[in-house]
């Protein structure tokens, strides 16, 4: 690994020219050697919906990265584990399918015989195919994210979790500050040879579901997770400290020392920066006695920003109240279509508004009200 970023503008979903760029970054940054070896690529696919929603890594920038790798004389498999999982998933509408089958890699069911691994102090279950292949190469996207501001490289790792076992790690670890922790030491235990990360359409707004398509125009390449988060983040608008992941990361020295280190290779920086994006508002609450009172008082609570229901938006799929990792969810007197949030239960975490296809969620501030 090295502190090496390559950043190639590029505003098209065009294979040939997203190949072209994949084969200049992934050597400019010192690419893992993949002749001869089994390699999983893991795209970002949040919930599997049409591309153009800008959820989930583009198809096209999982075909041209297979294609590179089987240029390489590597044998690829492609899984990823979205929030609410079902067997047999494939991808299908996010069109990672279709790209598996036209390429001939090989779809893993994450779900099927995972292994216990110890991450941090405690043994989480994580897909068996990470035993199993040589190398792993993540693809994250470029987009925001309530919980943790901006959903990144390293935060992509989380999708090498299978299924619901996301959730509970959200009721283990109930803040941003823990949660971040969790995913470095994810990070520090299964650790990608190589991340790409696809900014050519990122997602500003309510993220990591909800938010709106936007031109960013970039792809990212590193063998170094945080190099790439604290360079995207900043061109996304934030600053890198904020982002939990980063600010951990930075702190134990893992994988960078500062951002100085990073050897930045691209556009001016200031050139590409995307003025305007609109990010998820920053907590400033950093006061440790404040947040414990905020905690246990009920009209306190109400200030912080918090899953809403839109009712008449509601479909009654009881994804939300299937993904809430404390059971603060439920259905109003057995009506599916009105779920009700116990909020001195409710952690925060936005997993409902991760899963919600419906548009029925809002993370915001309500004063009145359930």
């Amino acid at each position: 690994m090295n502190n090496k970023v390559s950043v190639r503008s590029c505003t098209e979903y065009d294979v040939h020219e997203i190949y072209d760029h994949i084969s200049d970054i992934y050597r400019k940054t010192g690419g893992p050697n993949v002749n001869g070896k089994k390699v999983l690529v893991k795209p970002n696919i949040l919930t599997d919906d049409d591309p153009a929603k800008c959820i989930s890594t583009h198809p096209s920038v999982v075909e041209a990265m297979i294609r590179f790798l089987q240029s390489e004389n590597a044998t690829v498999f492609v899984g990823d584990s979205p929030a609410v999982h079902n067997r047999n998933f494939r991808g299908e509408k996010s069109g990672i399918r279709k790209v598996c089958e036209s390429t001939g890699a090989v779809w893993v069911d994450f779900t099927l015989n995972p292994v216990e691994k110890k991450i941090g102090t405690r043994k989480v279950k994580i897909a068996s195919i990470v035993d199993e292949v040589d190398v792993i190469i993540s693809l994250p996207k470029f987009k925001n994210h309530e919980l943790v501001y901006f959903t990144g490289c390293v935060k992509n790792t989380l999708g090498l979790v299978p299924g619901f076992n996301k959730a509970k790690q959200h009721a283990i670890h109930q803040d941003r500050r823990a949660f971040g922790e969790f995913l470095v030491d994810l990070n520090e235990t299964v650790t990608p040879g190589y991340f790409l990360m696809d900014g050519i359409m990122g997602m500003e707004g309510p993220g990591p579901g909800r938010g709106l398509p936007v031109s960013v125009g970039l792809l990212f390449g590193s063998t170094n997770p945080v190099a790439i988060d604290i360079i995207a983040s900043r061109i996304a608008g934030y600053e890198p400290l904020i982002v939990p992941t980063t600010r951990t990361a930075l702190s134990r020295k893992k994988w960078l020392n500062s951002e100085n280190e990073i050897d930045y290779d691209g556009p001016e920086l200031k050139s590409i920066i995307k003025e305007g994006f609109t990010k998820i508002p920053v907590s400033t609450n950093n006061n440790i006695a404040l947040q414990f009172v905020m905690k246990r008082i009920r009209f306190l609570r109400k200030t912080e920003r918090r899953p809403v229901f839109i009712h008449e938006s509601c479909t009654g799929c009881q994804k939300c109240v299937n993904i809430c990792p404390v059971k603060a969810i439920e259905p109003k007197h057995g009506n599916k279509k009105y779920i009700e949030l116990t909020d001195s239960k409710c952690i925060r975490c936005f997993c409902c508004s991760e899963v919600c296809s419906d548009n029925a969620i809002e993370v915001k501030r309500k004063f009145f009200g359930v």
